[in-house]
C-alpha cells in the first residue's frame, strides 16, 4: 500500500495545482473530488477515478469502484489538510478525469426541458443551479460563455455532487442558440424587456429556460432568439433576484405545468 506523509511530495504539489489553477486542470484533464458522497456520485455518473487518497482512519468503501483500475494512497493529516478544500470531507479525496462538455454529447429526451445560464459569474450560483437541475431531473444544464471551468472546486463543492448527476455542456452564446434551434427547442429568456409573467407562458413543449447575470442580465442575442421573454414579477423595491433562485422558480413552474 503506497503512503505519502509529506506535503512537499511532488505528486501532492501537482494536486494542489489542480485545486488552485484552472490551467492545471485543463492541461492534465483531471480534477479533485472531496467527500464520500461526491465521489460515489461521480462514479455513478461515469467519471473515471485515477487515484484515491485517504486518511488511515477513513471508513471509505472502495467496493463502489467495482472493477475500476485506480491507485490507492494512504496520506497523513498534514497532506490531507494541504489538499482539502473543505474542513469536513470525511478524509477522502479522489483524482478524476474530466469529461467532454460538448453540446454534441448531450442526449435529450423527445420533449426536453433545459436550463441555460449565460456567463454566470459565481461558482456558488452554478452549484446551486446544478442542485436544482438534479432535483427537477432536467434534461441538461448548458453554460453559455462560461467564466470559469466546470471543474472549479467551488462548483464541485457547492453542487454537492450534482455536477456529476446532470448532463452538462458549455459553448458560446451563438453555439448554444444554434444547438437549441436545430433541435426545435423553444427559447424563453428571463429578462425584463418585452416580457410576460413567467406563469402565463406554456412550457409543456420542448423548452430552454435561459437566465443571465444579476448585474447585466441576458445579452441582446438571447432576447432576439427567444420565442418569448419572461419575467418573475417583483413586488418589492428591487428588480432582480439571485440567478439561482430565479432559475429554480422558472424550472419548477415548468415542471408543475408538465405534471412533475
Amino acid at each position: 500500500m503506497k503512503q505519502i506523509t509529506s506535503a512537499q511530495n511532488p505528486f501532492i504539489k501537482q494536486l494542489v495545482q489542480l485545486q488552485e489553477k484552472a490551467k492545471a486542470r485543463k492541461q492534465s484533464g483531471t480534477f479533485l473530488i472531496e467527500g464520500k458522497r461526491e465521489i460515489e456520485l461521480a462514479v455513478k455518473g461515469g467519471y473515471e477515478i485515477e487515484t484515491v487518497l485517504y486518511l488511515a482512519e477513513t471508513d471509505f468503501d472502495f467496493r463502489i469502484f467495482r472493477f475500476s483500475d485506480f491507485q490507492k494512497i494512504e496520506i497523513s493529516k498534514e497532506v490531507y489538510q494541504k489538499l482539502a478544500y473543505r474542513d469536513t470531507t470525511e478524509g477522502v479525496i479522489a483524482v478524476a478525469k474530466s469529461k467532454s462538455l460538448s453540446l454534441s454529447d448531450l442526449e435529450l429526451s423527445e420533449n426536453p426541458l433545459v436550463l441555460v445560464a449565460e456567463a454566470p459569474e459565481k461558482p456558488g450560483n452554478i452549484g446551486a443551479m446544478l442542485r436544482t437541475a438534479d432535483a427537477a431531473n432536467l434534461d441538461a444544464v448548458i453554460i453559455a460563455n462560461p467564466k470559469s471551468d466546470m471543474y472549479n472546486p467551488n462548483i464541485v463543492r457547492s453542487s454537492v455532487g450534482c455536477l456529476f448527476t446532470n448532463q452538462i455542456a458549455t459553448g458560446t452564446t451563438e453555439e448554444v442558440i444554434a444547438f437549441l434551434k436545430a433541435r426545435n427547442i423553444a427559447i424563453y429568456g428571463a429578462t425584463l424587456q418585452d416580457s410576460i409573467a413567467y406563469h402565463e407562458q406554456d412550457f409543456t413543449s420542448a423548452t430552454a429556460l435561459v437566465v443571465g447575470t444579476e448585474a447585466t442580465g441576458l445579452t441582446q442575442d438571447w432576447r432576439n432568439a427567444a420565442k418569448q421573454n419572461i419575467m418573475i414579477p417583483m413586488q418589492g423595491e428591487i428588480d432582480s433576484m439571485n440567478v439561482s433562485v430565479a432559475a429554480a422558480i422558472l424550472i419548477f413552474e415548468a415542471k408543475r405545468q408538465r405534471g412533475f
